[in-house]
This record gives C-alpha cells, structure tokens and sequence, in this order.
C-alpha cells in the first residue's frame, strides 16, 4: 500500500493528458499515504509529527542534499547547470506572464435609487435596489453577477433576475413558460445571463462568491458579486466564507432574514451569533442597518468598497482601513417597518457608513441613551417616547455597523498607545458630549455581546440587550416580550441601570 496512484508519477502525467482531448471539466481524485517517503508514513499519529534531527540527516543524504545548502531550489537533482531553470522559463505557468492581474474599478452610480414606500422591511428594499440596478444600461450593471442558494426569490432577487437573466453555458428555456404553467418569474438561461442558481448549498455560494470575488485578479476582469441567503445558514458555509475573505475575495453577501425577527418559523431560522461572526471576521466589513435609505447609502459604499486596493493602515479620521477594501456583510430584516421622510446629507451619510449616528442627540444633562440596531428600532424609538414622559433628556443612537464602530475604536486606541494622541474614533466622538453618569441600553436581535462593548468607550454603565438562546416560536410581539427586547423590556432595563430613579409610566402602561 506505498505505491498508491497519487504517488505515481507517470500515471498522473498519462491522466492529464487524456484530460486534454476534450473541453469538459475533469476532477482528478489522487490516492496518497500521508507523509510519503518518510519514517512517520501512514502512521495515525503522524497529523504533527516531527522527525528526530537523526531521520533528517538521514533523509538529507537519501535526497544528495549537501549540509547547508538545504534551501538550494534545485540541491540533489543532480542535472545539468541552468537545463532545470532554462525549462521552468518556458512553462506555461510562468511564460504567460505575471499572475495576478489587476483591473480597473467599475463607477458606481451616485445614487442607488429605489421606490420609497411608507412601510417597509430592509429585505424589500435590498430587491428594489437591486432591481433599479437591473434597470441601468451601464458597465457598473453588467458587472454585478448574483448567486443564491435556492432563496433567490424569498431574499428579494426575483425582479432582478427577470430583468438579467439565469447564467449557462448553453440556453435553456423556462420550462414553466414552454408548459404554461402560471409563474411570476422568468428562468431563462443563457451564457449572457447574470443570476447563478446553487439549490441549497450555502458551502457552495462562499465558494462560488470566492470565485467571482477573485476574477480581478485571476483573469483581469472586474465582477461586482452579490451573494444572498438566510442569516442562520452563515453558519452551513463559514469555513468557506473565512477562507474566502483570507484570500481577499471581494463580494457583497445579504443575509436575511435575521434574528428572531423571522419568529413563527422557530428556531432552525433564528440567528444569533451571526452579529459577533461579521464583528470578529477578517476582511468582511458587517452592517445591520433599521431603514431602506441607510441600505441604499450603505450598498452604493459597499460597491466601491469592494474595489478599493489601497492602504491598509488606517486613516486618522475614521481610523479604519477603508482604503483597503474588502468583502461586505449586510444583516437585513424581513420585518416591515415604517421608513422616515428625510433626506440624507454628505454627512449623515458619512456617519452611516461609519456605523452609527443620533436620531435624537442627547442634551448637556443627558440622563439615558439608548442604542440600538436593525429591526428594533420601532421598539427602541417607542421607549424613547415613553420615557421622554418624565425624563427630560433621553438619546437615541442608531448603529449601522457596530463592527465597524469597534474596529474604529480599538484603531485608534492602538494609535493612542503608539504616541498619536490625537487619534479620536467615530465612536468615541459621537459618546464624547454624553456626560458620564448617562447609563446606556443597548439593544440588538442577536448576542447582546454585539454591542455591549459600547459603555467601555467614556466608561458609560450599560446594559446589554439581545437574544442568548433560540428555539421559541409565536408571533415577533411575543418573542420580543419574551427576550426583554420590547419597549417594555428596555424601560424595564432602564429603569434598574439608572440606580433606582423612578419611571412612574413602567406600570401604568
């Protein structure tokens, strides 16, 4: 069992040229022994195993390597001087000149536009985004490429994928529109086709959004990818989404829908640690926005962002690596929501993009502040008004990405600790003028941990709000009362962190 055809050189080389006869894809599955011509071959206690210094010198003299030259690229081949170097010149690997290619960024529309309504949920608005862009007769539309697995329709991409069509390689025709079979949604397949339709493989969608997000460099052609499915599933497929962020692939994935929020399906479509995921995950930049405009804002950042190839250490504004770039995860709701009527100045937009801002500021005399994001923004904004019955000064902070609020701030901590005293995060500046006995509640459809962090920035008292355990079902009212992320709850938790003071409406209502 040592000569398995994995190891078999001339075996391999007859494989791979019959695999050139023809154009179809071929997988190549190569038996091996683990650690091949070593003393520790096939041994089951061989996963970190280290040779003795007498078996390397053993296998130093095996291979006719000479002491000292072991880092010699072509030491004990024994041929000829310059025949080895002189062949890999002219490789196909190498002769076709450098690997990774670069291409130029795609413009992206100043604005996203999309159909404002009165109420509606994050998830609708992702769709009508996305549909505007279908509409776009531009290169920044042809280059956007679409993948899910098999929630295309539920996650709001049916508009665009009637508009762009199904990616294959040859064309098919909607088979329930050849068979008359009512349908909203056109399935036309062909090579100009922009949808890519996985089934339920969340592993294959970060594989895929891999592949895509990597064509800059790879063939020297700009795709722009987005990726969408159910939050919970993040999990199926996180090996490969951390593999693919560690390659620095570039794509936009929307996860929805989220939290508790989707109660009556109970807790297999329930996610709770998918917030502290996009936190604590490398090169992905993780958002959660509460309102449709925020998401426009923050998807028209996320198209540029992920072209960016600049510096990666920090700007001394913000303090994050913006000019880097990255992946982009986007936590959105399926909750319906009434939507403000405002318009969105450079700055606000700054702030949105930078991860939070004040929906109401707090005064000089602040006595709480409440933060929040996402879909509890209709409970967070009720309990201000609650309260605002006998306090006289209450904040309400609406956080788009509370990872990016973090990494602002231990960026510019680590500047602090490294002489620039200067170095102020956008976190530290929005909490700076709230004065030091105003507590925080903070509040989140996922770990409380997400936001917990927040009282460290000045030293506020703060209470965390979230969802720790899943597994209920009833309706978004009852599970929200049942986490203590209701308005009710917030008061509740507001009136035990503001050291007894009393709130005399907590029971009349």
């Amino acid at each position: 069992m040592t000569n398995l055809g994995g190891h078999d050189l001339p075996s391999l080389l007859e494989a791979f040229e019959a695999a050139r006869q023809h154009d179809r894809p071929v997988c190549f599955i190569a038996y091996t022994i683990k650690g091949f011509g070593l003393p520790l071959a096939g041994h089951k206690d061989n996963h970190a195993g280290l040779m003795t210094p007498a078996q390397v010198e053993i296998l130093r003299e095996r291979m006719a390597v000479r002491a000292g030259h072991e880092w010699e690229p072509f030491e004990g081949l024994g041929l000829r001087g310059g025949e080895i170097e002189a062949f890999l010149e002219t490789v196909p690997f190498v002769s076709k000149g450098r690997r990774r290619y670069r291409a130029p960024t795609v413009p992206v529309p100043p604005r996203l536009e999309f159909t404002a309504q009165g109420s509606m949920s994050t998830q609708q608005g992702f769709g009508l985004i996305m549909h505007g862009i279908g509409k776009l007769d531009d290169d920044f539309a042809k280059r956007v490429a679409t993948t899910s697995p098999d929630v295309t329709l539920s996650t709001n991409l049916g508009p665009w994928v009637n508009r762009r069509g199904l990616f294959a390689r040859q064309e098919v025709a909607d088979l329930f529109r050849s068979e008359r079979i009512p349908s909203t949604f056109n399935w036309d397949f062909s090579p100009k086709g922009q949808h890519l339709e996985l089934g339920i493989a969340e592993m294959n969608l970060f594989i895929m959004l891999s592949a895509l997000g990597l064509s800059h460099s790879i063939f020297g052609e700009r795709l722009l990818p987005v990726g969408t499915l159910y939050d919970p599933f993040i999990e199926r497929g996180l090996d490969a989404l951390n593999y693919a962020c560690y390659q620095d692939a570039r794509f936009i994935l929307a996860a929805t829908p989220s939290g508790v929020t989707l109660a009556p399906e109970g807790g297999a479509h329930q996610s709770i640690a998918t917030p502290l995921i996009g936190m604590a995950q490398d090169g992905l930049a993780s958002f959660e926005p509460a309102f449709v405009d925020e998401l426009a804002i923050i998807m028209r950042f996320a198209f540029e962002y992920i072209q960016r190839d600049g510096a990666k250490e920090p700007d001394e504004v913000s303090w994050l690596t913006d000019a880097a770039g990255g992946a982009v995860y986007l936590r959105l709701s399926t909750r319906t929501i009434e939507q403000p009527r405002r318009d969105i100045d450079d700055r606000l937009a700054g702030d949105i993009v930078n991860g939070a801002y004040w929906l109401r500021p707090p005064g000089p005399n602040a006595q709480l502040v409440i933060a929040y994001t996402g879909a509890l923004a209709p409970e967070a904004i009720e309990a201000v008004g609650l309260m605002a019955e006998d306090r006289r000064d209450v904040g309400l902070l609406a956080v788009t990405s509370a990872d990016r609020l973090h990494a602002g701030w231990t960026a510019a901590q680590r500047g602090r600790e490294r002489g620039l005293s200067h170095a102020r995060s956008h976190v530290e500046r929005l909490l700076a003028a709230v004065p030091g006995t105003c507590p925080l509640v903070t509040l989140v459809d996922g770990h409380p941990a997400t936001l917990s962090w927040l009282g460290g920035v000045h030293g506020h008292r703060t209470r965390a709000l979230g969802v720790e355990r899943f597994g209920q079902t009833g309706t978004i009212a009852d599970l929200y009362r049942h986490y203590g992320i209701d308005a009710q709850g917030i008061i509740a938790a507001a009136q035990v962190i503001s050291v007894g003071k009393p709130i005399r409406y907590l029971q009349a209502h």
